[in-house]
């Protein structure tokens, strides 16, 4: 993982410059996670113009493979909710969960706190380094930031009940639990809360009230999702856990 000190997590929105982590320059192949599972701009979504950014400052100290991967709630195909996105950059390939090979990855915690295998896209495997990037949203006060992004990783299709598509299998375990082990059992390398405008839902995850807030916050996973949530004032339960598990698992 990237190693970033605290002081350098907050960045102006309006003077930000994505500059690429030196181990980038020996990548092969870097891995985008956007959050774009509705068809809905940003702040519901990640915008393209941070994507350009991100894909501009790797560009730079880099020729390798670029992907973006994201899938649906529902299952369904999430190419149209790109194009509808803007998601359209040269030289970069878009990829959907669905329609990726899965192979089941074993929890590294010595302890899992609700999963202790996951379902995840080969191709995740098969990248050099690891970028989650998502706006800053709550839900019912909840912060939904960089690691809740990597939810929509996971093909819904192994984790539902009754009704096809969606994760609540993974909701009936406790959210915050799944969030914590797949935090560790996917380990990006970085993560970036897109925090230019706040974005305040309830159930709708497409609706609800924008606020202008004008940062950027990157580093690691953990460490962002901790200085967003300390910052805003956001109730984000897996960082407890994840917080907690790290003691064990470093230890």
């Amino acid at each position: 993982m990237v190693k970033i000190e605290e002081k350098d997590l907050i960045f102006e929105a309006s003077e930000f410059v994505f500059k690429a982590p030196s181990v980038i320059s020996r990548a092969r192949r870097v891995l985008i996670k956007p959050a774009a599972a509705y068809p809905a701009p940003y702040p519901v979504t990640t915008s393209p113009s941070m994507l350009s950014a991100l894909i501009e400052g790797i560009r730079q100290v880099s020729d390798a493979d670029i992907l973006l991967l994201e899938g649906t709630p529902g299952g369904g195909p999430v190419y149209p909710i790109y194009q509808a996105l803007g998601y359209s950059f040269p030289r970069v390939l878009t990829l959907d969960v669905k329609d990726c090979i899965y192979v089941e990855v074993d929890n590294p915690l010595p302890k899992p706190l609700a999963m202790p295998t996951f379902w995840v896209p080969n191709v995740i495997l098969s990248s050099d380094y690891l970028i989650t990037v998502a706006p800053l949203k709550t839900c019912r006060g909840r912060g939904h930031l960089s690691i809740m992004n990597l939810l929509s990783l996971l093909p819904s299709s192994k984790y539902h009940n009754d009704t096809p598509g969606n994760w609540d299998a993974l909701y009936a375990l406790g959210i915050d639990k799944v969030i914590a082990d797949l935090y560790f059992t996917l380990p990006f390398d970085l993560g970036i809360v897109e925090a230019r405008q706040k974005f305040i839902g309830e159930d709708d995850p497409t609706r609800g009230e924008v606020e202008e807030y004008g940062k950027i916050f990157i580093g690691e996973p953990y460490e962002v999702d901790r200085e967003v949530s300390e910052t805003v004032g956001l109730k984000t339960g897996y960082l407890d856990l994840i917080r907690s598990a790290k003691v064990e698992f470093e230890a």
